[in-house]
């Protein structure tokens, strides 16, 4: 089992950047993608990226690509999600998850482990 905390969330402008962490705790972690999901009130939880469990592969949604940027630290367990030029749009609850049978997957169906998310508030 794979334990998973997410960190970093805040308010910004838009334009501005944040960098969510996702910490985890469990051997296993490096065997599995670990995918980035945002859900914002009212709407369905969306893939926003993934990285692939050596860290040598990403993949985005199109709404993200060349803005975010998802890279893991195999060392320190932890995977991170670098988010520039922030669009109010981008305003949502993120998860983090780690799993992914297939690679890339954008369905969160096929992660296993979830964090508890983190709040990210971007304004105009």
């Amino acid at each position: 089992q794979v334990q998973l905390v997410e960190s970093g969330g805040g308010s910004v402008q838009a334009g501005g950047s944040l960098r969510l962490s996702c910490a985890a705790s469990g051997r296993t972690f490096s065997r599995y993608a670990t995918g980035w999901f945002r859900q914002a009130p009212g709407k369905e939880r969306e893939f926003v990226a993934a990285v692939r469990w050596d860290g040598r592969s990403t993949y985005y949604a199109d709404s993200v690509k060349d803005r975010f940027t998802t890279s893991r630290d195999t060392a320190k367990n932890t995977v991170y999600l670098q988010m520039n030029n922030l669009k109010p749009e981008d305003t949502a609850v993120y998860y983090c998850a780690a799993g992914g049978r297939r690679w890339p997957s954008e369905n969160r169906f096929e992660y296993d482990s979830w964090g508890q998310g983190t709040q990210v508030t971007v304004s105009s």
